[in-house]
């Protein structure tokens, strides 16, 4: 069963777009963009925050 992790090894921050991205079997460089275009209407920042508090760590 796969689990909803924020990576260890690709990460930037928190590791959330790369616990994400492994997750989803997509590119975390998408994930990246995609957040980079969304991020300016406002939700998103807080969004990311939430994710990342909430979110396990990988082990």
């Amino acid at each position: 069963m796969r689990r909803l992790r924020r990576s260890r090894h690709d990460r930037w921050f928190a590791g959330v777009m790369g616990g994400l991205a492994e997750y989803l079997g997509v590119s975390s460089t998408l994930l990246r963009i995609l957040y980079v275009l969304i991020s300016p209407f406002g939700a998103p920042v807080l969004c990311y925050i939430l994710l990342a508090l909430i979110i396990p760590d990988e082990w």
